[in-house]
């Protein structure tokens, strides 16, 4: 993935160091070397270190992030926090997250999908550090000092596409998004989904940026879409800001995604999906510091969803043009995927027809991540060729 400019900003924000633990320690066994129960991973840390990919404003997926980093300043008080903004995914990233543990980081969040291999280097070099990825998976073996975690983002985009389904007077949704990764292309059939679901003619036409923020090619692929006469824009970008105020600008409805922007549409924002990430992020570093990371949910690819009602990504607030008939089709859609467990129930049907999930089979977070690389019936786009 291409990388932001390379202008890092190491910033220590809090004060004197400590503890919050408890006197449980793992022993573990890693794959970089061996451990002892004093070096558990992220036992007794002086610092948490933050690496974002963007920066901590953006009206998006790094400022959602940013904000859960305060959360754990506040919940943490005596253990500092440290900051990175734009750390491109490029071994510059294990550049700044060694910065980090040498002022103290024994516990280092890499918030980007592309910061996965730098983290793997770092929490190879390192035993006693743990080190969580956001958005990535680890394949194989997980090490005894890492892991990975997010949410089950296409369940509230589903439901966004509910909204969007319903609120549309040309039946054409907008969908600019940056690189064709599974998290990706998993959103966009989730949100054609949703909107299929009550509204059968609707369908979702695509952009690619092939950059998580780059607001050049945001605006046009914003405009691209208008002028293909879409009505309803959302996006699946790091920065939202120039999407958002392009579609309030044009008269366009905007559904969000990452953090709350409805301040920059007050009158074309119907939806959205964003990060809550204060209550998942203060349980890592709680286990970590305990000495508990080994072993426990976090030392693997962790996923939340719907399911188990602790998705750390919620429904973004609705707009007042919103009206009770859809909030009520949005109850009865959550009631259905908190039961079945996916939004990707089958029988679902790629662009051309053919079979993606089979009737009655409803999908495991794994298996959606293996099959979505093409998009379903109702998408109108192809994803580019690389």
């Amino acid at each position: 993935m291409p990388a932001v400019a390379l202008a890092l900003s190491l910033a220590v924000v809090s004060g004197a160091c400590g503890s919050n633990t408890t006197d449980t320690a793992t022993t573990a066994t890693t794959v970089a070397g061996s451990t002892t129960a004093d070096a558990a991973p992220g036992k007794d840390s002086k610092a948490v270190g933050f690496i974002f990919v963007g920066p901590k404003d953006d009206f998006g997926y790094n400022q959602a992030a940013f904000q859960g980093s305060e959360a754990v300043k506040k919940a943490f008080p005596d253990v500092e926090v440290l900051t990175a903004e734009n750390v491109p995914e490029t071994d510059d990233a294990a550049r700044v997250m060694e910065g980090m543990i040498d002022k103290g980081a024994k516990i280092i969040f890499a918030t980007s999908y592309g910061h996965l291999d730098p983290a793997m280097k770092v929490a190879a070099a390192h035993p006693d550090v743990a080190v969580v990825q956001q958005g990535n998976l680890i394949k194989g073996t997980v090490p005894a000092n890492a892991g990975t975690y997010f949410g089950t983002v296409y369940e509230p985009v589903y439901l966004a596409g509910i909204v969007a389904g319903k609120q549309t007077k040309s039946n054409k949704l907008g969908y600019v998004y940056a690189f064709p990764i599974p998290q990706t292309i998993s959103n966009i059939n989730a949100f054609e989904l949703g909107a299929q679901s009550v509204n059968p003619a609707a369908q979702t036409y695509v952009v690619n940026t092939s950059h998580w923020c780059d607001p050049g090619k945001q605006a046009a692929a914003a405009k691209s879409l208008l002028d293909q006469g879409v009505d309803v824009i959302t996006q699946h970008q790091d920065c939202t800001g120039t999407i958002t105020k392009a579609a309030e600008a044009a008269g366009a409805m905007v559904v969000g995604y990452h953090a709350d922007a409805s301040s920059l549409a007050p009158k074309g924002w119907i939806a959205g999906s964003e990060w809550s990430w204060a209550d998942l992020y203060t349980d890592i570093v709680k286990t970590a510091l305990a000495g508990d990371f080994t072993g426990s949910q976090y030392n693997a690819n962790f996923r939340e969803g719907l399911k188990d009602g602790q998705n750390p990504f919620v429904e973004s607030k609705l707009g007042p043009s919103v009206g009770a008939e859809v909030k009520s089709l949005l109850d009865t859609a959550k009631e259905r995927i908190s039961t079945i467990g996916s939004p990707f129930a089958g029988p679902v049907v790629t662009q051309d027809g053919k079979t993606l999930v089979a009737d009655g089979t409803v999908p495991d977070y794994a298996t959606i991540e293996s099959i979505m690389t093409v998009f379903v019936k109702g998408v109108v786009g192809e994803l580019p060729k690389n």
